[in-house]
């Protein structure tokens, strides 16, 4: 499978590079004491596609094919977790507003998303559930012309500086006994308390809990129909699964670049450290797994570009690769000593993020229910 890029690729991802080292490094340490992303820096990533890229033009994105997005997942998870993980949730919004939304939820919360005036969240995950979205506890009941929410999410990220939100909750009305629905609140009108959960991973990208308490939301917020959440979210779980494995391989591949680097001039014994037989064992351990991780990514872009199912192939790099990913962390540090454990050096950094790079959009648990499911037409998930 060629995986090459052509010439308007390259120039997108020299582009993209440069773009990070000039605007966005600078920044990183800063936010991540803040922790969140300002919007002036996804304003900035938009002139790449990063915000909205896979809509079609017609909803104002630009019809990006998913090998070139992929490339651009795995640039941005080179420089940045945190702002790779703001990047996916952004688009997670994108995504359902622009193909199952009103010409009216567009007109509302899609152009000024895309433009990167309001910030956006997906609030999916609860105290008591996040790999099974068909237990949400929240409830959504029906009032006449407007819903009320009641209930409490967590792990979500950007939620604290979200204007705008969707939220999944199980409805209650004549046409619903419980079923999971999805609904758009814009903050300015529904006020939502919330509250930045500290964490070690990902520091930037804003993690919250919201508590939901008799928020009223217009009928015209329902997206989509009622009792159709997760078939909505479903279709969009592989391209999620599939940004997390990109993601990781940059972050992979930072890892990797930085050892190297650091065999290379680091003296011990009168002589770089990469003459030494087990380092050069960890360099090569490293980029075994860099390469077979990017592999099994750009498959599962090739697939998604086809229009395939692309299940198997998804779950499969999203498993290996963020494990790959944490694991090659942990051997750089081992490459780099003692510099390894330092905050200021971004190794430690990458060590800490891609440990959470198992959890979101489904646990490695979950992947290899997954896998097996479709390889032997059997569930083991109850």
């Amino acid at each position: 499978m060629d995986f090459e890029f052509d010439a308007d690729q390259v120039a997108l991802r020299d582009s993209i590079r440069r773009y990070m080292r000039k605007e966005v490094m600078p920044r990183i340490d800063e936010c991540e004491k803040a922790r969140n992303i300002p919007l002036d820096l996804l304003a900035g990533m938009s002139q790449f596609g990063y915000i909205g890229g896979l809509l079609p033009e017609a909803s104002g994105g630009l019809g990006l094919d998913f090998v070139t997005w992929a490339m651009m997942l795995e640039e941005c998870g080179y420089f940045w977790g945190s702002l790779r993980t703001i990047v996916n949730i952004t688009n997670v919004f994108l995504r359902l507003v622009g193909h199952y939304g009103t010409e009216q939820q567009k007109a509302h919360f899609l152009a000024a998303a895309l433009a990167s005036e309001k910030a956006v969240c997906v609030a999916f995950s609860e105290p008591n559930h996040g790999s099974n979205p068909a237990g949400v506890e929240t409830r959504a009941d029906d009032k006449g012309d407007h819903y009320l929410l009641n209930g409490t999410k967590l792990w979500i990220t950007n939620g604290v500086a979200a204007d705008y939100l969707i939220v999944l909750a199980r409805t209650y009305s004549p046409t619903s006994d419980g079923a999971p629905s999805l609904f758009l609140i814009d903050r300015s009108d529904a006020p939502i308390e919330a509250r930045l959960v500290d964490k070690m991973v990902l520091k930037a990208s804003g993690t919250s809990e919201l508590f939901l308490d008799n928020v009223r939301i217009p009928k015209e917020n329902l997206l989509g129909e009622e009792g159709a959440a997760l078939r909505l979210m479903a279709i969009g779980l592989n391209y999620g699964r599939m940004n997390i494995a990109m993601g990781a391989v940059g972050a992979a591949q930072a890892a990797l670049d930085m050892s190297v680097e650091y065999a290379k001039t680091r003296k011990q014994f009168g002589k770089p450290i990469g003459q030494f037989q087990l380092v050069q064992k960890h360099i090569v351990d490293m980029m075994v797994r860099v390469e077979a991780a990017r592999a099994l990514g750009y498959k599962a872009a090739v697939s998604l570009q086809k229009g395939l199912p692309s299940r198997i192939e998804c779950s499969i790099a999203k498993l290996y690769a963020a494990e790959a990913a944490h694991e090659v962390a942990k051997i750089a540090i081992a490459v780099h000593g003692g510099l390894g454990y330092s905050t200021e050096y971004p190794l430690e950094r990458i060590f800490r993020d891609t440990s959470g790079g198992v959890i979101p959009e489904g646990t490695a648990e979950v992947q290899t229910l997954i896998v097996g499911r479709e390889v032997l037409g059997m569930s083991a998930i109850v």
